[in-house]
């Protein structure tokens, strides 16, 4: 055999060799979300991850199997978890920027959603940035809308409902109105629903749907409550540990994510409404307009509690953000 022939053939075993070594020798992560795999956000993290797969080996815990809401981003700063989702706002007790986009209808359409979440990126990566872990993408939900038994024709309607909750904006909205609050998981909503720890909820059309709220809810009414958003996220160290081209990939995969899950929220926002209505529940679209009117001076209260424990940060933006929109 020529020297030649030889060394091509070595060549082409070696190749061979390494590559089988990636699949054993790359770094394997865990995730863990909190939403069932049916899910808008959970089939995008699955997207997400495949196209990731040569950088690192991530296995998915949907439905809260492995860690439950609040235990998630903890479990990614002491390395449980490699990566997680969390609804940001529903660390609002932790630092107010995290919880502003839970404000009732600061937000009011998918533009405005946008020209917030670009304004409070800076201020969430930095926080999480000192915590130790990298912001990847952040997804909104679909408006919110409420849950009831009634038609809901006024806040009134809510007055003495036992209201589910799932983060502090919604716990004070909850006091607000008159309702009782009680802290309520999304994977749990039918089991709260069933045994009457709850009776009521504001929530999306994508999370009616994944909690079947035909089968204890006759009314959906929609009123662009809030567009509040899902965090991708990992570990600061878990990042760096891997080769720089394996960190540039899935950075960039990530601003794939975001921009095909502001897609899926949209397209969400219709179908899955629309699922409801073919599922039996009556959906008042639009809503009257006394409940909007009173939503708006219960919005207005709520921004300016946030504005008095957000501080300058949070001042200056909700001042760039009415400006911004003011101009659009």
């Amino acid at each position: 055999m020529s020297t030649n022939r030889r060394t091509l053939l070595g060549t082409a075993l070696a190749a061979g060799a390494l590559a089988h070594l990636p699949a054993r020798a790359q770094a394997r992560w865990q995730m863990a979300t909190p939403y069932p795999d049916a899910n808008f956000h959970t089939v995008n993290i699955r997207s997400f991850l495949k196209e990731i797969e040569g950088s690192v080996a991530v296995t998915l815990h949907a439905n809260q199997s492995l860690l439950k809401m609040p235990e998630i981003k903890r479990g990614v700063q002491t390395g449980q978890v490699q990566m997680g989702e969390i609804l940001l706002s529903a660390y609002g007790n932790e630092d107010p920027m995290f919880e502003v986009d839970g404000i009732p209808m600061l937000v009011t359409s998918f533009t405005q959603a946008r020209v917030l979440a670009g304004l409070q990126r800076p201020f969430v990566q930095a926080r999480m940035q000192r915590q130790g872990l990298t912001l990847l993408y952040m997804v909104p939900w679909p408006q919110s809308g409420f849950y009831t038994s009634e038609k809901l024709e006024s806040l009134d309607g809510l007055r003495g409902t036992k209201f589910r909750t799932f983060n502090a904006a919604t716990q004070r909205f909850a006091q607000l109105v008159g309702a009782t609050p009680t802290l309520v998981q999304a994977a749990e909503v039918p089991q709260a629903f069933a045994t009457g720890v709850v009776n009521a909820m504001v929530t999306s059309a994508a999370t009616g749907v994944d909690s079947q709220a035909w089968d204890f809810v006759k009314h959906f009414t929609p009123v662009g409550f809030t567009r509040t958003k899902n965090a991708v996220f990992c570990s600061t160290r878990a990042l760096n540990a891997l080769p720089g081209p394996a960190q540039a990939l899935i950075r960039d995969a990530a601003e794939r994510a975001e921009q095909r899950g502001w897609s899926l929220a949209q397209e969400q926002e219709r179908t899955r409404q629309e699922e409801l209505a073919r599922r039996g529940m009556i959906v008042t679209d639009p809503p009257p307009a006394r409940l909007m009117a009173e939503l708006e001076k219960v919005g207005e209260t709520m921004v300016n509690e946030w504005l008095a424990k957000a501080g300058e940060d949070g001042r200056k933006l909700i001042e760039s953000y009415r400006a911004a929109i003011a101009r659009a």
